[in-house]
C-alpha cells in the first residue's frame, strides 16, 4: 500500500511485531520500488557476520532496496532477553567494531578479523551486495560517539527532534557534520527529522507544518509518526495531501 502511495521508504514500528528481516523479506517479494530498512537494528544483538550476510540476501533479493538502520540499542529488557546486557560505552564499542566487519565482509572477497569482541578467519561472504560499496546506512542515536559514528559512516542520519528542544536537534546535526567533515564526506550524509511514535490523532496542517520545519533545518528525510488506530487513514492522506507539495 505504500508503495503505491508513492512512499520512498518504510520501516517496521517497535512494541508487539514480527522479527524484522524475516518481514522486510516478505515484503521485499511483495513489492517493486520502496525501500525497506530498520530504524534500527542494535549491531549487539547478533553475531556481525551473520546479520552482514541477512542484509546482503535482502539487498540482493529486493534489488538492491535496503537501508540497514546501523544503532547500539538502548533496551535493557530487550538486551537481557535476546543478547546480554553491556554499558553504553561497550554497546557502542562492539557497534562501531562489528560495523567495521561487516563493511569489510561486504567489500572484500576474503577477511580475517580480530577485534575485542568479534573475530572471523577466512571468511567469505558471497554473493556481494546489490547496493555499491554496500547497502546505504542509517544511523540513529543521541550520545556523543553515536554521533560521531554517523558522521564516518552514515548515508542518512537520524536527528530525533521529539522531546527535545530545537537547539539540541541542531547541536546533535553539527556535531554529525564536524565528525563527517574530518572524514572528508560532508557531502554523502543526509538527515532525516520527524517524531518516532504518536497516539495523537493525525492533523494535516500540523504535520504539514512540521515537514516544513524539518525542511528548514536541512533534513532530506521525514519520519512521519502515524497513530495505529486510524494507521491506513492517516497515510492515505498524507499521501494524498502532504507528499505533493514536496516532491
Amino acid at each position: 500500500m505504500r508503495e503505491r502511495m508513492g512512499r520512498s521508504f518504510h520501516s517496521m514500528t517497535n512494541n508487539s511485531t514480527l522479527e524484522t528481516w524475516i518481514t522486510l523479506s516478505y515484503l521485499a517479494g511483495k513489492t517493486e520500488q520502496i525501500r525497506l530498512g530498520t530504524l534500527v537494528t542494535p549491531v549487539p544483538f547478533r553475531p556481525p557476520s551473520i546479520l552482514a550476510k541477512m542484509v546482503s540476501t535482502l539487498d540482493i533479493l529486493s534489488k538492491g532496496r535496503i537501508v540497514f538502520g546501523v544503532g547500539a540499542g538502548w533496551s535493557q529488557p530487550e538486551f537481557e532477553g535476546y543478547s546480554e546486557w553491556n554499558s553504553p560505552k561497550i554497546r557502542v564499542d562492539k557497534t562501531e567494531e562489528g560495523l567495521k566487519l561487516m563493511i569489510k565482509l561486504w567489500t572484500q572477497k576474503e577477511v580475517t578479523f580480530k577485534g575485542k569482541y568479534y573475530q572471523a578467519k577466512a571468511a567469505v561472504l558471497d554473493p556481494k551486495p546489490v547496493q555499491k560499496p554496500y547497502p546505504q546506512l542509517l544511523f540513529g542515536g543521541r550520545g556523543d560517539r553515536m554521533l560521531k559514528l554517523a558522521g564516518r559512516y552514515a548515508d542518512i542520519c537520524y536527528i530525533m527532534s521529539q522531546f527535545q528542544a530545537p537547539e539540541v536537534s541542531e547541536k546533535m546535526r553539527e556535531k554529525v557534520v564536524s565528525a563527517a567533515r574530518k572524514a572528508n564526506r560532508v557531502e554523502k550524509v543526509a538527515f532525516m527529522a520527524g517524531p518516532m511514535g504518536s497516539m495523537s490523532p493525525f492533523n494535516l496542517k500540523e504535520v504539514s507544518q512540521k515537514v516544513e520545519d524539518a525542511i528548514e533545518t536541512g533534513a532530506s528525510y521525514y519520519l512521519t509518526a502515524l497513530p495505529r488506530t486510524t494507521y491506513v487513514e492517516s497515510m492515505q492522506i498524507f499521501a494524498k495531501e502532504i507528499m505533493p507539495s514536496f516532491k
